[in-house]
């Protein structure tokens, strides 16, 4: 677990861009599984989450089709919410960062961290608009 000062603008980057923090199981829960789109970003302190992840999703989420809930998780913090989000992301193993899309509860696009390491934001963004044309 990280310090919460630490964390605190990292989180808030993405609240700032219409995120919903889940902290909870049971937040995690009611999100996911839901109808409609969902989409799930693991956060984290790396820099991979700085420099690419979150850039990414931001710019993503401005793009004109979107889901309809934006949602994340913090790894190496809500160690319960984010396990209960990764088994939503089964067969696909733990990452962070990651990004997935839900439809109706079912995971339709994934991103894991050896698709974010080394790549532009612009490149994983258009990735995930891609992903919300089609499926939002």
């Amino acid at each position: 677990m990280y310090p919460e000062y630490l964390v605190a603008p990292m989180r808030q980057e993405l609240v700032d861009a219409g995120f919903q923090e889940l902290k909870s199981v049971e937040e995690v829960d009611a999100a996911i599984p839901s109808e409609g789109t969902v989409f799930v970003v693991v956060n984290s302190v790396c820099g991979c989450a700085a420099a690419n992840a979150r850039p990414a999703a931001r710019f993503a989420v401005e793009n004109g089709k979107k889901p309809s809930k934006l949602v994340t998780v913090f790894a190496g913090m809500e160690k319960e919410a984010v396990d209960k989000a990764r088994q939503y992301m089964l067969p696909y193993p733990p990452s962070s960062p990651a990004m997935a899309l839900f439809k109706d509860g079912k995971l339709v696009h994934m991103i894991e961290r050896h698709m974010i390491e080394g790549r532009p934001a612009q490149m994983i963004a258009d990735n995930l608009i891609a992903a919300f044309d089609e499926y939002c």
